[in-house]
């Protein structure tokens, strides 16, 4: 009975001192961990809870609120959209900084450490709460600096960088899109130069065989060149011109005022305006440079808004001409609308059939192919591009290897048509003259294509080849 008497005894105590530690010693250590996890961080107010932010530095003061749909603006000195990254940025090293030590509690000279006038002064708002933060030189690393805090007014160095918090103006936090333009939902393109002008628009693809919700879709609408000719567009010359007009950005601005009136009219003959059709709405884009020598280039959107200052560079890069902008592939017939193709050299010559989606030859169509080797040589010839053009319209053909051709392809369409043709001529530092039903002229295009020729024998399956050498 003793025995079992001890035994209860040691279970209470046991018992007790779980107690304790759960009760008295754990909360009394996380406590402990939270204080000194709050000590640590520089700011108390959480990165989502920020309402607010005033930046006041030596060049003047900007102050960003968050706006009903949680977007940023700035509020003063001008009333603008902000640059959500920027803002963004800046809060992120605030809110994530922390004080590596106190350096004084009570400072009695700001000056040492560069806050008797700081580099900046940073109020962070959440609500009713707020906290500024001025920041001073420094610390003893380059990546540290020395801060105080209005709430407690403690010397504090802390893993801030200068290059996150400094040197930031109202054009660092100003939004520098000049034109709202989505790539993906853009269905018409003009553009519009001093003596001409180009116009593009998307439509779905001609013979598209899925569901028509499918051939309502982004991915299967093409760009086609309606002026000043009827022709296709290069697909990936369209889509970056179109990223290009996206990602252009101010450098500067010219806000409405006297200064805007003045030199909006000077600019009345645009190097090029650009109209981009999207949903029910069209933006306009023109780009400006009085004086080539002077480095200066602005964008207008409408007279309304900012002037835009923009590099110039920009303005060779969105003008561009027909060339530029058409299918360059010299055959002139898709891949999917070839019934028939003749090759011809100076060596060989054979007709491939497309039978049901397979390549057979014409005078063997029982001789079995091998359809990876006849697609890619197929796929080559259909998308071989010119890269120079030499001549706008054909001419003599002699000068360029084209009146006896190396060689010469010749496609058919599903319907009975001749639909594509390309002939290749001399070649010379790795270019081939080249002409084709695609384009018009005579063109340089890379020379790969007259080595990559298949003979009859290479297309031919090797499956069987070998059935064949076995029998």
């Amino acid at each position: 009975m003793k025995r079992h008497g001890f035994t209860i005894l040691m279970a209470l105590v046991l018992a007790g001192l779980a107690a304790y530690v759960f009760w008295i010693e754990l909360p009394s250590e996380r406590r402990q961990t939270q204080d000194e996890v709050q000590d640590k961080r520089l700011l108390s107010i959480s990165e989502h809870e920020i309402t607010g932010l005033t930046v006041r530095t030596v060049v003047g003061e900007v102050v960003l609120e968050l706006d009903q749909t949680r977007a940023w603006r700035i509020t003063a000195p001008l009333k603008a959209d902000a640059d959500p990254r920027e803002v963004e940025a800046l809060l992120r090293a605030l809110t994530l900084g922390k004080v590596s030590r106190v350096v004084e509690e009570k400072a009695a000279a700001l000056a040492p450490f560069g806050l008797e006038h700081p580099s900046a002064v940073l109020t962070v708002k959440a609500g009713p709460r707020q906290e500024t933060l001025s920041l001073g030189d420094s610390g003893p690393t380059s990546s540290t600096l020395y801060a105080m805090r209005a709430s407690d007014k403690k010397i504090l160095l802390t893993d801030l960088a200068p290059k996150d918090v400094f040197n930031k103006t109202l054009l660092t936090f100003r939004k520098k899109d000049v034109l709202r333009v989505d790539p993906f939902q853009t269905d018409r393109l003009r553009l519009t130069y001093p003596a001409s002008e180009i116009v593009l628009y998307r439509q779905d693809q001609v013979g598209h065989a899925g569901p028509p919700e499918q051939a309502q879709s982004t991915d299967n609408k093409k760009w086609k060149i309606r002026a000043p000719i009827e022709t296709g567009a290069d697909q990936t010359e369209v889509r970056t011109l179109l990223m290009k007009l996206k990602d252009l950005k101010a450098i500067g601005f010219i806000d409405p005022g006297p200064q805007h009136d003045a030199l909006l009219s000077k600019l009345t003959r645009p190097a090029v305006k650009i109209t981009v059709h999207q949903g029910a709405a069209d933006r306009t884009l023109r780009l400006f440079q009085l004086d080539p020598a002077s480095g200066e280039a602005y964008a207008v959107t409408t007279n309304d808004e900012p002037i835009y200052r923009v590099n110039p560079a920009i303005i060779k890069t969105l003008t561009k001409e027909l060339f530029a902008l058409q299918d360059k592939r010299l055959l002139g017939i898709d891949r999917d609308e070839i019934a028939m193709l003749s090759v011809k050299t100076r060596d060989q010559q054979y007709v491939l059939i497309n039978q049901n989606g397979d390549w057979v030859l014409e005078d063997q169509p029982a001789e079995i192919l091998n359809q990876e080797a006849a697609d890619i040589f197929v796929s080559r010839v259909v998308s071989l591009p010119a890269e120079i053009r030499t001549v706008k319209q054909a001419g003599p053909l002699t000068p360029y290897g084209l009146a006896s051709p190396s060689a010469e392809f010749t496609a058919t369409g599903k319907d009975g048509k001749q639909r594509g043709r390309l002939v290749l001529g001399s070649s010379s530092g790795g270019l081939v003259y080249a002409m084709g039903q695609g384009l018009t002229g005579i063109f340089q295009a890379r020379a790969d294509l007259l080595t990559q020729i298949p003979a009859k024998a290479d297309l031919k399956s090797k499956e069987r080849q070998v059935s064949g050498m076995a029998k």
